[in-house]
Formats: structure tokens, C-alpha cells, sequence
């Protein structure tokens, strides 16, 4: 198999991964035959795939606009995956450009675009890392170099929780993030659920038995077990709902019934 000229030494190219199947959903090039062949799969159980995975963009855009017209100029995308036009410190920074963004990530191509692609940007950094390890995050030198904890920051969590699984405790990880933020500060979650999916039961299953070959399977929660991630924040208004329904922006992001599948939130530490 011919290991493209971007891709890092060491990686096993012949095992898929969600972050560059994610890539593929949104047209990137970052992805491998083995990635697109996986996204393909799961794409005939559940067509609205792309769908989804735009939705949350989108979701991801307004709470980052919902944030720094809060005052907050510090992200921690945690998850962030290989970086797409529009990512979150181009956001961030056209709305305030001395805004601070931290991108997390344990996959090494999506670390190794990220670098590439914020080489000289003294405002953004990426660090190689995992949600499981919240302590390693936040103790990082490239948090340090970037981020005041003592001021409120927001924690992006958008499609990676579910990719948690239980034994992995994600809600002693949510945990120990919300415990090390000032209050003020902000998480934004979006989540797989069965709730909303408009295909079967069957077909939705079938689509999230191709995770199981990544290494990372997916996980689908409840709202109820979603809600449990908020624990400790306030919900922000118009609190767990589906990604559209969150602060709606501009008709299109509202279009497609696959949109409507899972849930988002944004939860403020008192």
C-alpha cells in the first residue's frame, strides 16, 4: 500500500481511523483508500452521514460565536481531528485576534496537519493528546504557552465523547476538566444518539458496526446519558437538543432530516 508523502512515519495505514473518515465525510484529502472504503460502508446504511458531520461545523461555529460575544478568547477543541476551512481559530480570530485556540488530538495525521497548517500562528498551537488524559491536556506546554486558567475557557467536546466507551470513563474526564476551569467558563457537546436518526434501527446499528473495525467504536447514548456530561454546568439556553435547534443560523444548516440525528448542548460553570 503507498503511503502518501503527507503521511507520518509509523502510522498503520491499513487500519481505518474516525478522524480521517470524518475528513472524507467533509470532502477533505486527508484520508486513505482504507478510511473511504469504511465511510463508503457506513454511508449505504445511513446516505445522511456528510450530513451530519456538517451540522456539527456548523454547531461548532455559532458556539464559538456564542462564546466570544460572551468574552471568552481562550478554545480548547478537544477531538479537533484534521483541520477543514473554517476551523475553529479562523473563527475564533475573525471574530477577535488576539484569540487563543488549543487543538487536541491523538491521531498523528490529524496532529501533523495541524501543524502544518498553524506554522507561525502564535495564537493556535495543537498538542498530541487524549480526552482520556484531561490532566495531560491541561498541563501540556502548549496550553501553558496559550492559555490563562484563571479566565474562562471554552471546551469544545463535539463527536468525540462518543467515541468513549464506558470503560474509558468519560464522565470522570468531563469531570476533571470542569473541576480545572474558572467559572464562566464553557463546554460544547455533540453526540451520536439513536434519537432523531432518520434511518432503521437495523440500518443505524449496521453504520456503527464499521467504527468497530477503527480503534476507536462508536458509541450511541441516550439524551438522559448525554445530559449526565453537563453535570456541574448550566445548561445554556435553548439547553439538549438537536444540532439545527441549537441557536439556529442560516436556513441551510437546517435542511436535511440527517441534521436532526443526535444531540448538542452548551453548559456554562457557574
Amino acid at each position: 500500500m503507498e503511503r502518501p508523502a503527507w503521511a507520518p512515519q509509523g502510522i498503520d495505514i491499513s487500519v481505518p481511523s474516525v478522524s480521517r473518515i470524518y475528513d472524507y465525510y467533509l470532502g477533505g484529502s486527508h484520508n486513505f483508500e482504507v478510511d473511504r472504503e469504511a465511510a463508503r460502508r457506513a454511508m449505504g446504511f445511513m446516505p445522511g452521514l456528510p450530513k451530519i458531520m456538517k451540522a456539527n461545523r456548523a454547531f461548532m461555529r455559532r458556539t464559538v460565536e456564542f462564546a466570544s460575544a460572551e468574552g471568552i478568547g481562550q478554545f480548547l477543541d478537544i477531538g479537533s481531528g484534521i483541520p477543514a476551512f473554517g476551523n475553529v481559530h479562523e473563527v475564533a480570530a475573525s471574530l477577535d485576534p488576539d484569540a487563543k485556540v488549543l487543538y487536541v488530538d491523538h491521531d498523528p495525521v490529524a496532529v501533523a496537519h495541524s501543524r502544518a497548517v498553524l506554522e507561525g500562528n502564535a495564537n493556535a498551537a495543537v498538542v498530541n493528546a487524549d480526552l482520556r488524559e484531561p490532566r495531560k491536556i491541561l498541563h501540556s506546554q502548549e496550553a501553558a504557552g496559550l492559555f490563562d486558567l484563571e479566565r474562562p475557557v471554552a471546551v469544545l467536546l463535539n463527536f468525540v465523547l462518543h467515541f468513549l466507551e464506558d470503560k474509558d470513563q468519560p464522565y470522570r474526564a468531563v469531570a476533571e476538566l470542569r473541576d480545572a476551569l474558572a467559572p464562566g467558563s464553557l463546554i460544547t457537546v455533540t453526540h451520536a444518539s439513536y434519537d432523531g436518526v432518520p434511518a432503521s434501527v437495523e440500518d443505524t446499528d449496521a453504520a456503527v458496526a464499521v467504527y468497530s473495525e477503527t480503534r476507536s467504536p462508536l458509541v450511541m447514548r441516550s439524551r438522559e446519558q448525554i445530559a449526565r456530561f453537563f453535570d456541574g454546568f448550566e445548561l445554556v439556553r435553548p439547553g439538549l437538543v438537536s444540532m439545527p435547534d441549537w441557536r439556529p443560523g442560516s436556513p441551510a444548516d437546517q435542511e436535511d432530516p440527517y441534521a436532526y440525528s443526535g444531540f448538542a448542548g452548551v453548559g456554562r460553570k457557574a
